[in-house]
């Protein structure tokens, strides 16, 4: 869908597929095991991300110095995991993304402006883990942004998020208020 709504706007989009041929979780439960994979084997899912990034950098429509990684909730990990490894590209947007990160000193890998954009309430990302986020990135020279949404949860952008008890619930505006700061930041970073 998210990519779908990209094309709309007029930009290439592709979505990488970081699980492998086949994988396709069917429940929440299976789908944390398959991410919890290459949360535990970084370099696995850099691996995965470059590949994804060098299939789409082969498309003769897309500009290699007008990419963005852009992720929600593992694929946000994804993209930030992809700037910390140094790649070369102009601009990072995650969508109620993992923030950990187990070699906080590969944010001095960071080329590209970062917008993160969280759920105020996200009970995957904890204050303390907001805190060694912000810790990681001004430790660095990155141009970077962090937009809590009050009220908000995990999975605030989609629409079939209706469970209270695990953290995952739809917010109408963060989702529309998240799309548009992503579209600011786009144009921005791709004014130049």
């Amino acid at each position: 869908m998210r990519a779908e709504m990209l094309a709309k706007l007029g930009y290439v989009a592709f979505a990488p597929d970081i699980y492998g041929k086949g994988v396709r979780p069917a429940t929440p439960q299976q789908a944390m095991q398959e991410s919890s994979k290459y949360g535990k084997d970084r370099p696995l899912m850099r691996q995965r991300v470059q590949a994804g990034l060098e299939q789409l950098k082969s498309n003769p429509d897309v500009d290699p110095n007008r990419i963005a990684a852009i992720g929600y909730c593992f694929g946000g990990t994804v993209a930030l995991e992809l700037g910390r490894s140094g790649a070369d590209i102009a601009a990072i947007a995650t969508f109620h993304a993992g923030l950990s990160n187990p070699s906080p000193v590969d944010a001095k890998n960071i080329k590209v402006r970062v917008l993160v954009l969280q759920g105020a309430n996200d009970p995957f990302a904890k204050p303390a883990d907001v805190d060694k986020f912000e810790d990681e990135m001004r430790a660095t020279k990155v141009d970077w942004q962090f937009v809590s949404y009050g009220g908000a949860v995990h999975g605030f952008s989609n629409p079939h998020n209706n469970d209270p008890e695990h953290g995952l619930v739809y917010d109408k505006r963060a989702d529309q208020r998240s799309w548009k700061a992503m579209q600011d930041f786009f144009n921005e970073t791709f004014a130049k």
